[in-house]
């Protein structure tokens, strides 16, 4: 059959990604890949220089995702299928054009990890994030911010004559637009992505990206790429280059033998192909190739340890098949970022499908004939040369004006667009897809004012750009205006500045609640503890009289704003205080996981243990408990010496 592309419908479980958390991310990046600044001196010159090469500070402009729930609905999600006789890909463009299967059809086998449900959890930069397929990571190390977000899809001739899908938006961590484009040519068995990455702008951009694939993991699958050492992370944040395959007596290319979740990236030699592959005891598996720019690849498991398998479950369901994940990277690690010079851009080609080689070579004990073996079989199935003229090929489609929409994204690119006047050749960023959260800063644009709302209402995004906080400063100083012009002047690091307008703001503020969450955040930054429980308290009062609780605007502003005034004043030892913020919380939020556990925290600091453990033992899921993070096991140190019950055991790393 020629290649098909069309539209359908697929009906997942899945979790309610509920509302955005409105409260501007000023905090710093809660992000776990993080390698202490005096270890960089031992890494390659030009390793530690990419990894001290413009980290993110916060996720700004980006929203937080925290609203999620775990329980799971039958949901109608739209999904886009490339589909040859040979292979059927099902992308989800509304999930940040995650490929959520990649079917063999001759021999019926999936070659991805498919979820059977949606279940978002706490690992992207902004919070939610699914696992499963093929996710596209673009804008800082971490899992992008456009993990559940929409991106822009159409319909593009592809260099064969045939039909592709193209995938594009505005990533707004870095300020950069980006495109990937799925073409199945007629016959093949291989799935080829192209990728480009333009900087529009007048400085050096710092980029990253790593497409993730996540694969069945099994007691007999073996992950290969071609090298003998590779780099490894663990939870412990720190970076060490280790032997390949054994390291520690362990042989770290089988997933389930190591015990803790850990990242291997590997060092691929200079001139060597590309690759990474996940094959089971059998043989068969997956490849994926690409040209050479993508240099990095990487293997990354969650062990067999009880944390890592809580994990598993947690993002999937009980009784599944859990998964392993295999990246290509334009860096060795996740932890660099690349400079992309002004007006320029990046290209280049990757390519997924079905791989069979020798199960004694690939399992023998010999590493380089299994090395070997895999690599002879990519050749006989897709020469390097064929990649490599697959990318010549596809270039000048790149620019392809897009054909027949299948999907839209949001409307910050075309804001960016329309301001900066910027001729992106095959990724338009229509006017029609302008929508209300950036009408404000259009009225901004073209008028020099931002508008102060009619009605009492939780702030919109903010920009926080350097032209966006220009246009800012010169606006007549209106309460909203100087709430935005400080959160874009926080960004910036100018945090003596943002205070200034923030308090400047208050003066003449009908609703002084964000300006004041705002200056409690700054306290608590400047370790003024005491200060900022005052500013968080004063701010929860102000939102309770003003909050519509059947609004799902303001119940997230009461959810987002309680907790941190609960954990704030619990932190400068206000018990008290807490229970009142506590009680004045609805009802559903004090029902949610998140709060059950700060419920324990204060019950522990009202030094009743016996009602925090009962809080344990009723039992409760945080929806929203971070990739990493050890507060379970802080919490239940605070109220006994007994072991962790594994509902609750989600630790990532050996204790110490």
């Amino acid at each position: 059959m020629a290649t098909t592309v069309r539209r359908t419908v697929l009906t997942l479980p899945a979790g309610p990604l509920g509302p955005e958390n409105p409260l501007p991310a000023l905090r710093p990046l809660d992000e776990t890949h993080v390698v202490d600044e005096r270890d960089r001196a031992a890494l390659p010159r030009d390793m530690a220089r990419q990894i001290g090469f413009q980290p993110l500070s916060t996720v700004l402009p980006a929203r937080i995702l925290d609203g999620y729930g775990r329980e799971r609905t039958p949901t109608a999600l739209d999904a886009i299928v490339i589909e040859n006789d040979r292979l059927r890909a099902t992308v989800l463009p509304g999930l940040g054009g995650r490929v959520h299967s990649l079917h063999h059809k001759p021999t019926g086998r999936e070659l991805l990890y498919r979820n059977p449900v949606l279940q978002p959890a706490d690992f992207a930069l902004n919070g939610a994030w699914f696992s499963g397929g093929i996710e596209w990571n673009i804008g800082a190390t971490g899992h992008t911010a456009l993990s559940c977000a929409p991106l822009h899809a159409a319909r593009v001739p592809a260099p064969d004559g045939g039909e592709m899908v193209r995938l594009w938006e505005w990533e707004r961590l870095r300020d950069l637009p980006f495109q990937v484009d799925l073409w199945l040519p007629e016959d093949s068995e291989f799935l080829h992505v192209g990728v480009r990455i333009r900087n529009p702008h007048e400085h050096t951009a710092p980029v990253y990206w790593w497409s993730n694939i996540a694969v069945p993991e099994g007691e007999r699958t073996r992950v290969l790429a071609p090298a003998d050492e590779a780099w490894h992370f663990g939870y412990e944040r720190t970076l060490t280059r280790v032997p390949v395959p054994v390291s520690g007596s362990v042989d770290r290319t089988y997933p389930l033998r190591g015990e803790f979740p850990a990242d291997y990236f590997y060092e691929v030699p200079d001139g060597a192909r590309r690759w990474i592959a996940s094959l089971d005891e059998d043989g068969h598996g997956l490849v994926q190739t690409s040209t050479d720019l993508l240099r990095g690849r990487k293997l990354f498991l969650w062990g067999s340890g009880a944390g890592g398998r809580r994990w598993q479950e947690w993002l999937t369901e009980p009784g599944t098949v859990g998964y392993a994940e295999i990246q290509a990277g334009l860096a060795r690690t996740q932890l660099e970022h690349v400079p992309l010079e002004p007006g320029a851009e990046f290209s280049w080609l990757e390519s997924y499908g079905p791989l069979s080689a020798d199960p004694l070579t690939v399992h023998g004990e010999d590493w380089a004939a299994a090395r070997a073996e895999t690599e002879q079989r990519l050749a006989e199935v897709l020469p390097r040369a064929d990649v490599e003229a697959a990318h010549e090929a596809w270039r000048p489609f790149a620019d392809t004006e897009p054909g027949e929409s299948l999907a839209t994204g949001s409307g910050w690119g075309a804001l960016e667009v329309r301001r900066g006047k910027y001729e992106l050749p095959g990724t338009p960023f229509a006017d029609s897809t302008l929508g209300e959260q950036q009408q404000p800063w259009l009225e901004l644009l073209d008028q020099g004012t931002f508008p102060e709302p009619r009605r009492a209402v939780p702030p919109g995004p903010s920009m926080v750009s350097p032209h966006w906080r220009d246009m800012l400063e010169t606006a007549p100083a209106e309460p909203l205006t100087e709430y935005h012009l400080g959160v874009a002047q926080w960004h910036a690091g100018d945090r003596a500045q943002a205070v200034r307008s923030w308090e400047r703001g208050l003066v003449l503020a009908p609703s002084r609640w964000p300006l004041l969450r705002c200056l409690a955040v700054a306290a608590e930054e400047g370790r003024q503890r005491d200060r900022a429980a005052d500013l968080y308290g004063e701010a929860f009062d102000d939102l309770c009289a003003e909050r519509r609780d059947e609004d799902e605007a303001w119940t997230a502003a009461a959810a987002a704003l309680g907790r941190e005034a609960l954990e704030a004043l619990l932190t400068a030892g206000r018990p008290a205080a807490a229970r009142s913020v506590w009680a004045a919380l609805p009802p559903a939020i004090r029902q949610r996981g998140r709060f059950r556990l700060l419920e324990a925290r204060l019950l522990i600091a009202e030094d009743d243990r016996a009602a925090a453990r009962a809080v344990f033992d009723e039992g409760f899921e945080v929806e929203d408990l971070r990739e990493g993070a050890q507060i379970l096991d802080e919490v239940w140190a605070g109220i006994t010496d007994e072991p962790l019950p594994d509902r609750y055991n989600f630790r990532m790393r050996p204790e110490r």
